[in-house]
This record gives C-alpha cells, sequence and structure tokens, in this order.
C-alpha cells in the first residue's frame, strides 16, 4: 500500500481560463449564427464575419491554451512593478471606489452624465486619497461637462441629461 499522498498538479485553475474562453468562444457563434443581415453589393461580407471570425479566435485560443496547461505550461506569476504583492487588500479604499462606480451606475437615468459623472470623479478622487476638495471639485465637474460635449459634438451620441435636461 502507498503512502505517498497524491499532490494536485500545480496550473489547473488555467484551465478554468481556458473553459471560459471556449464557452465566450461558443457563445458568440452560436449568436452569430441567428444573426439575420441582408446582403449588400457594398458589403459583401456584412456584419456576420467580425463575430465569427472573434468566436473563432476565442475558440482557438481556448483549445492552445488547454493544450499547454495539460502539457505543464504555467502562466508566469504578476511581477507587480510598482505594488507591493506581500501587503493586503486596502478595504478603505477599494469599497468606496465600488460604491462611487455603483452610485454612477443606479444615478446616471436620474442625474444625468454630467451630476453623475462628476459625482463619479469626484469620488473617485477622494477614495484615493486627495485632500484637495475645492480643486477637485472644479475638475470633477469639468471633466464631466468635457465628455458629455465629447460624446455629443464629437462622435454624436446623447448622454442623458437628467436634472440638467433643458439647461445643456
Amino acid at each position: 500500500m502507498s503512502t505517498q499522498a497524491t499532490v494536485a498538479r500545480p496550473g489547473r485553475s488555467e484551465l478554468g481560463v481556458a473553459a471560459l474562453l471556449g464557452a465566450l468562444g461558443a457563445l458568440i457563434l452560436i449568436d452569430a449564427i441567428g444573426l439575420q443581415a441582408p446582403y449588400s453589393q457594398a458589403d459583401p461580407l456584412g456584419p456576420r464575419a467580425m463575430p465569427f471570425i472573434v468566436s473563432g479566435l476565442l475558440l482557438v485560443c481556448a483549445v492552445v491554451l488547454a493544450v499547454d496547461v495539460l502539457r505543464g505550461g504555467r502562466g508566469e506569476a504578476e511581477g507587480g512593478e510598482d505594488v507591493d504583492l506581500t501587503q493586503p487588500t486596502d478595504w478603505r479604499t477599494v469599497v468606496p471606489l465600488v460604491a462611487v462606480f455603483a452610485a454612477n451606475i443606479v444615478l446616471v437615468d436620474t442625474l444625468g452624465w454630467v451630476l453623475s459623472g462628476a459625482l463619479l470623479f469626484y469620488g473617485s478622487v477622494i477614495a484615493l486619497g486627495s485632500r484637495h476638495y475645492v480643486r477637485d471639485l472644479i475638475i470633477s465637474v469639468a471633466i464631466a461637462l468635457a465628455s458629455f460635449y465629447g460624446f455629443y459634438l464629437g462622435l454624436g451620441i446623447l448622454l442623458p441629461a437628467g436634472l440638467l435636461e433643458g439647461v445643456l
């Protein structure tokens, strides 16, 4: 009888990444098959070509990664250029950032992009440790306004105006 303990081979979690890539590739492929687009002389490929290319590349990457992992290949551990990887997560920074992003998602339709975006930018700066409250507020509003008009004038995309409807 063998007393040797079975040791799990390292790198098996990377098979999960391969499975995720495969599932995403299959999902895109199934969705692309159902895509209906009229034929056009100006564009013989049409909009169906890109999803098939993307799904094919995802499936190929999934297979290549799975084969590599099963043959013993392992990804390189993250080096962390300016991050001390031995330190724990700073939850006092992460939680407010997540809260500000969630608030932006919830409030963008009601308040509009300018107000919710300014709140997002200002809250992010404060969560990351800045203590120049007035300057940061002015810059946050300026960035929100610039991005609002940049999308509208530059790209023709209408972001929600919310409470400032008619003012902007």
